[in-house]
């Protein structure tokens, strides 16, 4: 079992470097300049690279909780900005987020990748992964 949580530990590592990578491509070679929503975003997931290698380093399964508690909010900041992008009757009632409006589409994708898309799987995944240590931590508890 503990082969199966370093396992997840690095997955979960390796989605929170690509997200992170991905949105300092974004921003910093496609020049794309980040919406309020989008730093919010960062907040959640900028961390989690950092917390989650050293958790792996030192195998530390019991980063989950931390890892579940960043991943829930960043995917409900990532959710909304997804929302106030594609539902018109939230675009309609956005409020106002700085210079960069945040109901804004760098990249439109078959349709419907944006980047908080992109921002909501690598929080789900982690979330997921999380509850999925979680629960193994759980039963080996007992």
């Amino acid at each position: 079992m503990q082969r199966k949580l370093e396992n997840a530990l690095l997955f979960m590592w390796t989605v929170s470097l690509v997200a992170t990578l991905g949105s300092l491509y974004f921003s910093e070679v496609q020049l794309y300049e980040p919406c309020k929503f989008c730093w919010f975003q960062r907040i959640f997931m900028y961390p989690l690279v950092l917390i989650l290698g050293i958790a792996y380093i030192q195998r530390n399964v019991k980063i989950a909780a931390t890892s579940a508690i960043f991943s829930v909010i960043g995917a409900c900041i990532a959710l909304y900005h997804y929302g106030i992008q594609k539902i018109p009757y939230l675009q309609d009632n956005a409020a106002s987020c700085g210079l960069v409006p945040c109901t804004g589409q760098y990249i439109n994708w078959l349709g419907f990748i944006t980047i908080p898309f992109l921002s909501l799987t690598a929080f789900i995944l982690i979330a997921v992964t999380s509850f999925y240590m979680l629960k193994q931590l759980k039963k080996g508890a007992h």
